[in-house]
């Protein structure tokens, strides 16, 4: 049955994400698993779906004025698509007990939430310093590094339904540098899409995806992206950004600790 606490909970979590920018993974994963109580499995599941759904749209408004680097994309998700393929599957090989796997998952969603925090905190720093110690055009990018950058990605987004916001867009801020920050952004979504929904789809395949838990939040989040999308730029989103990182720093040493 549809929940009014999940729909309320996805209203607020889709306005932060369109005030701020941040993914919805690094919020509403912690929420479910520390607020509701649900399982980290059905938690970050549901989450992937939940992100490829909100995220799908993103491609759309972005492609129409011009603002994905396609090659950028292909190659990232060369590293990233394979690498979240085998983590489902050795999830599956490892056959961890439930407490066993429900540890791992909180692991790894606990340092997931510190990385994307560090990456909120220190996003302009470390994009001032990738254009000076790495001076490529906008086109220009390490393949082989970007693969292996995609495969880190994969690996973590499966196991945490967290990285492919705040942490991919650090990414890109380094592997092209010379990119506009729209253009990070909107190759970052394109990304973000296929990868979330192979890793949905995959652990919805073991059952532990909520569907009416799913229904509900995007109830909520996608009024709430609107909401915080048009509200967001009378907002100061540099304070924004710093509370928020250090709430998930704060969330991310309670998982992983």
């Amino acid at each position: 049955m549809i929940d009014g606490a999940y729909i309320l909970s996805g209203f607020v979590v889709g306005a932060i994400v369109g005030v701020t920018g941040v993914g919805g993974g690094s919020l509403m994963t912690p929420l479910l698993v520390l607020f509701f109580g649900i399982t980290p499995a059905t938690a970050v599941g549901t989450d992937l779906l939940y992100a490829a759904i909100t995220k799908a749209g993103g491609i759309w408004a972005h492609q129409r004025r011009g603002t994905i680097h396609w090659k950028l994309v292909t190659h990232l998700a060369m590293g990233s698509v394979p690498a979240a393929l085998v983590t489902l599957v050795m999830l599956q090989v490892l056959t961890f007990d439930h407490a066993h796997l429900s540890s791992v998952m909180s692991t790894a969603l606990g340092v997931a939430l510190i990385l994307t925090a560090l990456a909120l905190l220190f996003r302009d720093r470390l994009r001032r310093l990738a254009q000076q110690r790495f001076p490529r055009s906008g086109e220009q990018h390490s393949v082989p590094l970007t693969v292996l950058v995609g495969a880190v990605l994969g690996v973590l987004v499966t196991l945490s339904s967290v990285g492919a916001g705040a942490l991919g867009v650090t990414a890109l801020s380094f592997l092209a540098p010379g990119l506009p920050a729209v253009r990070i952004v909107g190759s970052d979504i394109a990304h973000a899409v296929p990868l979330t929904l192979v890793a949905g789809l995959g652990h919805a395949a073991t059952g532990v995806v909520n569907w009416t838990l799913l229904a509900s939040l995007l109830l909520g989040s996608l009024p709430g992206i609107w909401l915080g999308s048009n509200i967001g730029q009378h907002l100061p989103e540099r304070l924004l950004r710093s509370l928020l990182a250090a709430m998930l720093a704060l969330i991310g040493a309670k998982l992983a600790l």
